[in-house]
């Protein structure tokens, strides 16, 4: 990939789009999520699809805009992706086992390979896919992921610039799909110590006062909320409390 020029609102719209967005009946990501990517990195078609390759089981499904195929044609289309999988660059994720990988289909392939493939035959073309760059995210287990499938149809390829982009927020929709998760399962991140610290924090107390109310040193209050930080994925007191509550109730400390 050359070397790509971002734009100070290429930069403004990825910093926006890795703040706590608000539970919604998202399977996968937020749907607010999904809207703001499709701004990001423009699109004819974006799907998020939970894949668990051993069980061939799909837990996943959102897209933008939604496409109402005939069940006949949609069963026909789920067939063609399980015979030609391994065959096809949609395979590279299990295959190698590097989730990390932010590929367009024509990093992967040449146009002549993909003409001649199973895949692009009976799966992408028919669906009018000409180009198409993935974001895998892991879901749990091996070959258990989440992939992010941005599609145009007839005009230009994604670009440089998009490939960053999708490269640089990869660890955020990471998170944003852990924390969804969590929310999901009623599952908290912290420990109960942790936890603890943060209602402490929630009602406006000071390192300082934690320190006392907890028994604790400074240092330790410190750690504490280093480790919340990285946890949570955030950066501040008021951002770990605004995520920690998506996953876990933060309920306010009456001040003495």
């Amino acid at each position: 990939m050359s070397q790509t020029t971002m734009t100070s609102r290429d930069l403004d719209q990825m910093l926006a789009v890795t703040r706590s967005y608000p539970a919604d009946s998202g399977e996968g990501l937020p749907w607010e999520l999904l809207h703001d990517l499709r701004a990001l990195v423009p699109c004819d078609h974006l799907s998020v699809s939970g894949q668990d390759t051993p069980q061939w089981h799909f837990f996943v499904d959102q897209e933008l805009p939604r496409i109402d195929w005939p069940a006949a044609e949609r069963e026909g289309y789920e067939a063609a992706y399980r015979t030609h999988y391994w065959d096809s660059t949609c395979s590279i994720y299990d295959r190698t086992g590097d989730t990390t990988i932010v590929a367009r289909d024509s990093d992967l392939e040449t146009s002549a390979e993909r003409a001649r493939s199973g895949m692009a035959a009976d799966y992408s073309l028919p669906a009018d896919a000409r180009h198409e760059i993935v974001v895998c995210l892991e879901a749990g287990g091996p070959q258990r992921t989440v992939r992010l499938l941005f599609t145009r149809g007839p005009g230009p390829d994604f670009s440089d610039r998009d490939v960053a982009v999708l490269t640089l927020l990869r660890p955020h929709l990471q998170g944003a799909f852990l924390a969804a998760e969590r929310r999901r399962r009623g599952i908290s991140p912290l420990t109960p110590r942790q936890q603890e610290v943060l209602r402490y924090v929630a009602a406006g107390y000071g390192n300082g006062q934690i320190a006392r109310r907890m028994k604790l040193s400074e240092a330790t209050v410190r750690k504490h909320l280093e480790n919340i930080f990285g946890r949570l994925d955030v950066g501040t007191r008021a951002a770990a409390v605004a995520r920690a509550g998506d996953v876990l109730p933060v309920p306010p400390v009456v001040p003495d």
